[in-house]
């Protein structure tokens, strides 16, 4: 009776966490698209008058906790600048950090030629299983020139980036495991047209605007953007995202980043990636590769080098990064018998499977009686000998 209970219980549950996602989501999208609008027409008033929204806002955000996408070995974005649509996992706080050199020429009027600093992503999970928290900070010494007739520069230290954001998986691409394909090698080795599909998640941030000078744009600013993953196989994959930057204010970007990472081992990764930001002024481009070790199932260890052409102005970029995760992830509904140890054939783990579709049903009916019949033993009557 306890099973049938446990059984029970945990459907109940993952209806209602189901229905509490839909709302929160829905909230969510309620609360950013108000702060578009205000933003986008400028209305300070109207938006010292909705201070319960923003409250709520960052009320909700900080109380969002997920059963997230959690992987037994680190899951990092770095060193690339993309941003993969899957979350850290619930329990799960990460920290990846990067220490960078930029350098272009000098161009005409008022540039930003070189810059050294760093920069550091934090990301979490709290209560979704899909939804992930995260706030990106860097911090640089840059040098800002001026060239008319005659050059000058001086350097200016502080914030160029302060963002806090949240990122929904809203579509989860699922594979065939072709593992268990024994009787064809064609079909073993066939490629899963359902790696076309990617995964898909929608991210919201907003730019706080407590930056440096050089980079303020007058007020805070939403940003959104879309993220896609696509694996393509094991080894290699490609992320794409497409994002529009500082909404409302009169210095908005859209870009598009493109990564293609490749897994030489368990503990060595390649990529390759082009990003893209389209401004109204110029256009900034920078196509970068590197290389990122596992260290450990917590600890990844990185670096990085880009070529830059911002406007009439090329450069180069070079970056070193460490991303380390404290890891407190407990897996949900684990059964345990009487002596402590994990039971892994229980009513959960056999709802859980994917097979239980109705063709596999239909099928494993036949199966079934086909066994039946081949167990029945046929019984013999024995004859009476005459004497």
């Amino acid at each position: 009776m306890e099973t049938i209970v446990t059984l029970t219980n945990y459907k109940t549950s993952r209806k209602v966490k189901k229905y509490v996602s839909l709302f929160k989501t829905a909230f969510l999208f309620y609360v950013c698209l108000s702060l578009f609008l205000e933003f986008k027409n400028n209305e300070l008033s109207k938006m010292k008058s909705h201070s319960f929204k923003y409250t709520l806002f960052f009320y909700f955000i900080g109380l969002q906790t997920v059963f997230a996408q959690y992987t037994e070995v680190i899951n990092s974005n770095k060193p690339g600048f993309s941003e993969s649509p899957y979350s850290v996992g619930t329990g799960v706080y990460q920290f990846e950090s990067n220490l960078f050199f930029r350098n272009t020429k000098i161009e005409p009027t008022f540039s930003r030629p070189q810059s050294f600093g760093f920069d550091m992503l934090f990301r979490t999970s709290l209560f979704l299983e899909k939804l992930e928290l995260n706030a990106q900070v860097s911090y640089n010494r840059d040098k800002v020139a001026f060239k008319n007739i005659f050059t000058s520069h001086y350097f200016d230290t502080g914030f160029s980036r302060f963002t806090i954001g949240a990122k929904y998986l809203i579509y989860q691409q699922e594979y065939e495991d072709k593992s268990k394909e024994v009787r064809s090698w064609k079909r073993r080795n066939a490629f899963d047209k359902k790696r076309l599909i990617p995964s898909v998640a929608i991210y919201a941030g907003l730019n706080t605007d407590m930056v440096n000078d050089y980079y303020k744009t007058g007020n805070m600013s939403p940003k959104v953007g879309v993220l896609l993953q696509n694996n393509l196989s094991n080894q290699f994959n490609i992320i794409t995202n497409v994002f529009y930057d500082k909404i409302g204010t009169d210095f908005p970007e859209l870009s598009y980043i493109i990564t293609g990472t490749y897994n030489f081992s368990d503990r060595w990764s390649t990529f390759i990636e082009n990003q893209t930001i389209f401004q109204e002024f110029r256009n900034v481009t920078n196509l970068g590769t590197g290389l990122a070790y596992l260290y450990n199932k917590n600890l990844q260890i990185n670096a990085s080098g880009r070529f830059l052409a911002e406007g009439t102005a090329a450069g180069f970029y070079a970056g070193f990064g460490v991303s380390y995760r404290i890891n407190k992830h407990k897996d949900s509904y684990k059964e345990v018998d009487e002596n402590g140890r994990e039971v892994k054939n229980t009513p959960i783990t056999r709802y859980n499977k994917k097979k239980n579709g109705f063709f596999s049903r239909l099928f494993s009916i036949f199966t079934k009686k086909k066994d039946n019949k081949s167990s029945k033993k046929r019984t013999r009557k024995k004859r009476k000998r005459k004497n």
